[in-house]
């Protein structure tokens, strides 16, 4: 069954028709990277429309639907959806944006245009299960992030700036095989360490500072997502300590974490640990989020996610302390829910390492 068949499976008997626009969604459904076109589903057929930059590739890549070269998109929607006899047809709520809505309501005045979260939820529901293709992407973007943490480790030292370190992690990834980067890197030091998402700058490392990185991959359009924290010379007894109540609060969500609990339960498993340790107040983000195409999409590890946690989704646990003015640690693993555990994708150590 391809993933036309099972989006259909996902959507009400009387769903007739999706468009799918977005860049994500129509690669999650074509396997095509591309800026530009439309896949057009209707329950026995699939069909993209795209235009002449990507025609000899699509018809190449493209095997499940049928590629028609985009000459009048409008025209060309609505002889399909005259040929297929529908009178509906659902619409990307969370991505479409008003002047496109406005537009398909505008061009298609005799059809129902379902602008409910339907196709969109249907959607996220099949991209929170990873494929065992898509785990190998995933996989690869991370041993790809891990290798360029093992050279960046011999590149810090006392003097070398965020920046500096930020643009190595970077090179390294992109000579070990990444496409893309998962996000901008993030690279703080000392003090900045205390601001979950900082900017690297040109700032230098001093001695006794905590390093905290967070980088990721891209691996044929999958994303690998994970943060250490690691000293230059040694640590003080206070950051010994955060660093361990941190490392004590992933472990223990780690150990929990399985398909079928809700994001808030795995959630409160990692909070609980710091809150009981003292620190609750600095521990102010969710404990995780998905990561498949997108560097964040469902399902998500909070205490607003009363959703269950979808077994073969993969999400990130990255637990963390921020104290303002003085340092602050996150570490970040991602893991693979299965129906009794998880599978842990980051090999990298934990120990609180000092160089």
């Amino acid at each position: 069954m391809n993933r036309f068949e099972r989006l259909f499976e996902e959507l009400p008997k009387d769903a007739e028709c999706a468009l799918i626009t977005s860049a994500i969604n129509r690669r999650y459904f074509t396997g095509m990277k591309s800026s530009d076109g439309t896949v057009l589903i209707f329950r026995d057929k699939a069909y993209l429309i795209i235009d002449f930059r990507y025609i000899e590739k699509a018809r190449a890549t493209v095997k499940n639907a049928e590629v028609i070269e985009q000459r009048k998109l409008y025209s060309q929607i609505a002889e399909l959806l005259e040929k297929h006899n529908v009178s509906s047809m659902a619409i990307e709520s969370q991505t479409m944006t008003v002047s496109q809505l406005n537009m398909i309501r505008n061009k298609f005045r005799n059809i129902n245009i379902n602008c409910t979260d339907m196709l969109s939820n249907a959607i996220n529901t099949l991209r929170c299960y990873k494929s065992p293709e898509e785990l190998e992407c995933i996989k690869k973007a991370q041993e790809i992030a891990e290798k360029a943490l093992d050279d960046i480790l011999k590149f810090i030292k006392v003097g070398v700036t965020e920046r500096e370190i930020a643009l190595e992690l970077n090179h390294r990834m992109f000579l070990y095989g990444a496409e893309d980067l998962s996000f901008e890197t993030i690279v703080l030091s000392g003090a900045n360490t205390s601001m979950p998402h900082g900017v690297p700058s040109d700032k230098p490392v001093q001695d006794g500072e905590f390093v905290l990185m967070d980088f990721g991959a891209v691996y044929n359009g999958y994303h690998s997502d994970m943060t250490r924290t690691v000293c230059v010379g040694e640590p003080s007894e206070e950051m010994r300590k955060v660093y361990n109540i941190v490392l004590e609060a992933q472990n223990a969500a780690i150990n929990a974490a399985h398909g079928g609990m809700t994001g808030t339960d795995l959630d409160n498993i990692a909070r609980s640990v710091i809150e009981d340790a003292g620190y609750g107040e600095y521990f102010g983000h969710s404990l995780g989020h998905g990561v498949g195409l997108e560097i964040h999409e469902r399902p998500n590890a909070a205490t607003s996610y009363i959703n269950e946690l979808n077994t073969g989704a993969v999400i990130t646990i990255e637990p963390g302390i921020y104290i303002a003015g003085k340092f602050g640690v996150r570490i970040e693993d991602f893991v693979i829910l299965t129906e009794n555990g998880c599978e842990n994708l980051t090999k990298s150590a934990k120990n609180l390492i000092s160089l």
